[in-house]
């Protein structure tokens, strides 16, 4: 059930729905549902959302917010993000209660993983 006044879902917007796809696949192993060629949907990551098929990307020097995703291994997880294409655009630095790095994804959107 879902809670009163919570964060309850993410539309991100994508240029490539199957590239995007395949990307979070590989790198979080993460599942879709589609919804026509234009929107997919992910379920059970953390919080539901989908992505939708857009000509835009975010990042945070256009003023968008951070979507920060969680590892156990923060080296591993930015070695799958470069072999699944993306790029690192933040190297791991610390902040109170962990550390963490940028990367954006193959359609340019910025992204933070973090670890304690």
């Amino acid at each position: 059930m879902s809670q009163h006044h919570s964060i309850n879902y993410l539309e991100i917007p994508v240029k490539d729905i199957i590239a995007t796809k395949a990307f979070f696949t590989q790198v979080f192993g993460w599942q879709f549902q589609d919804y026509g060629p234009e929107y997919s949907c992910f379920l059970k990551v953390g919080i539901d959302g989908g992505f939708y098929r857009a000509e835009c990307q975010f990042t945070l020097a256009k003023g968008s917010p951070l979507i920060v995703l969680y590892s156990q291994d923060l080296g591993a997880t930015a070695a799958q993000i470069i072999q699944a294409g993306g790029q690192i655009t933040k190297a791991v630095f610390s902040f109170p209660g962990g550390r963490r790095f940028h990367f954006s994804d193959t359609n340019g959107n910025e992204y933070g993983v973090w670890s304690e």
